[in-house]
């Protein structure tokens, strides 16, 4: 009876663990919709790069180079040399014979040239104050932390001072020595006039 009782108890328990076991391992033996095994992810590997189909590029190259430019077109020679050229442009394309001007007035091939600069230009500004950017915070960084070290160092040497002086406070000093002596001094002397005092009284 007893073996029954036990047997009711613990059966249903033991059916839970082997439904759940099964259903387990039909998770972990579950395939893929074009019926593959699911392939396993290694973690002990690095993992292999995507293809792309676009040209691959040194990004610090490139953002050296657009620093570059950019601060090309932040000078006055740009400016002089983008002048001389549009007034060249303008001038040729409406003083030069017909058949050799490759611009009809309202210039139309000039205003797509200067949007095609302004459209690539503006980018590449942008990209450079973002490496300026990313520059400036590494060294508020490093002036942080020198600070921290600094005041760190400061607040060290303050507390050795402190303790030098509470120290020194304790030694004896010139001037103590000094008045230690000469008060010795005049103690011995007393004792020398007083004995001389004493003798010739008794005599």
């Amino acid at each position: 009876m007893a073996g029954d009782e036990r047997g009711r108890e613990y059966g249903p328990g033991r059916a839970e663990r082997g439904d759940r076991a099964e259903r387990a391992r039909a998770q972990a033996e579950a395939v893929h919709p074009h019926g593959h095994p699911r392939p396993r992810v290694r973690l002990d590997l690095p993992r292999v790069k995507r293809r792309t189909w676009l040209p691959e590029y040194d990004p610090e190259a490139f953002g050296r180079g657009s620093e570059r430019i950019a601060r090309f077109l932040g000078t006055g020679r740009f400016i002089v040399w983008m002048t001389v050229v549009i007034v060249l442009w303008v001038v040729w394309n409406s003083s030069a014979p017909h058949h050799l001007r490759f611009d009809q007035y309202p210039f139309i091939f000039l205003t797509l040239m200067l949007s095609l600069q302004a459209s690539y230009a503006a980018p590449l500004i942008l990209l450079a104050q973002n490496r300026q950017d990313d520059r400036d915070r590494v060294n508020l960084e490093q002036d942080r932390k020198q600070n921290e070290r600094s005041i760190a160092d400061t607040e060290y040497l303050t507390r050795e001072i402190a303790s030098l002086r509470m120290g020194l406070g304790e030694v004896a000093t010139r001037d103590w020595i000094r008045s230690e002596f000469e008060d010795l001094v005049r103690e011995l002397d007393e004792r020398r006039v007083f004995p001389r005092e004493s003798e010739e009284g008794d005599r």
